[in-house]
């Protein structure tokens, strides 16, 4: 299982040049699944998105978790912090980060899940963000989607399951 993890002021997906879903600042997640992925990876993955430290403190250091920023942020202006309701989470699935690049110009997607069992974990990663109370929207899996972001930093990590 892989994640490409950005911290963003925005993102949206659209779909057939339609709005599906957009968060404001958070985390939007591109989530791809490979051949012998299970739950207790995506388990592992919502632990570490849930706990990565890469918000801002008052003092500018990386001291933030998503989970923190949702339940208040600093407002510089103020002085305080503040419930601002910052912190969502906008989860897209993506097969071509299981692709493998290595030999030739044309990808091979050997690596990754078939689509049905990729989906059930691509919802249960999904539900077991839910379930820790956090805002999270998503894409449709399989569809051809416009993934449009603000990426905030840049602040960008690529996470792979042990």
């Amino acid at each position: 299982m892989k994640i490409v993890l950005q911290r963003v002021k925005n993102a949206s997906v659209v779909i057939d040049n339609e709005l599906y879903s957009s968060i404001n600042n958070g985390f939007l997640i591109l989530f791809g699944v490979q051949k012998g992925d299970n739950k207790d990876k995506a388990d592992w993955l919502v632990n570490k998105v849930l706990n990565l430290r890469c918000f801002s403190d008052e003092n500018g250091k990386m001291n933030l978790s998503v989970k923190d920023i949702y339940h208040k942020v600093y407002n510089p202006e103020s002085g305080k912090y503040e419930n601002l309701n910052y912190g969502e989470i906008l989860v897209v699935s993506q097969f071509t980060l299981c692709a493998d690049v290595k030999k030739g110009t044309r990808p091979s997607f050997d690596n990754a899940m078939a689509p049905e069992e990729a989906d059930n974990l691509y919802k249960y990663f999904v539900n077991k963000l839910i379930e820790q109370n956090m805002p999270v929207k998503t894409g449709v899996f399989g569809a051809h989607m416009e993934v449009n972001l603000l990426n905030d930093g840049p602040v960008t990590f690529i996470i792979e399951a042990p």
